[in-house]
């Protein structure tokens, strides 16, 4: 039997953004800088969107991260699809 033990000096760090307040603890060196990364590229994301915008791609992650398989069959789609093309 193995576990999984964090790496040497890591117990756990907790990631407080001073932005909007959110907190990410991660257990490892290299979880820590994914969720600081991923954290810092989503407000760059946000902070280029407008208000409407911004509502929809909200409501589009809600509908997609609660359901993989939709999310699965939507990339396959777009990737059958040409670029800019609404051939149906």
């Amino acid at each position: 039997m193995t576990t999984k033990t964090p790496a040497c000096g890591w117990d756990q760090a907790v990631f407080r953004c001073g932005r909007c307040g959110t907190e990410h603890t991660a257990t490892t060196e290299d979880d820590y800088l994914k969720a600081v990364g991923a954290h810092g590229d989503a407000h760059a994301v946000w902070d280029r969107l407008n208000p409407i915008e911004r509502d929809g791609i909200a409501s589009i992650l809600r509908t997609i991260l609660s359901a993989p398989d939709l999310a699965a069959e939507l990339l396959a789609l777009a990737d059958r699809q040409p670029a800019g093309g609404d051939n149906w």
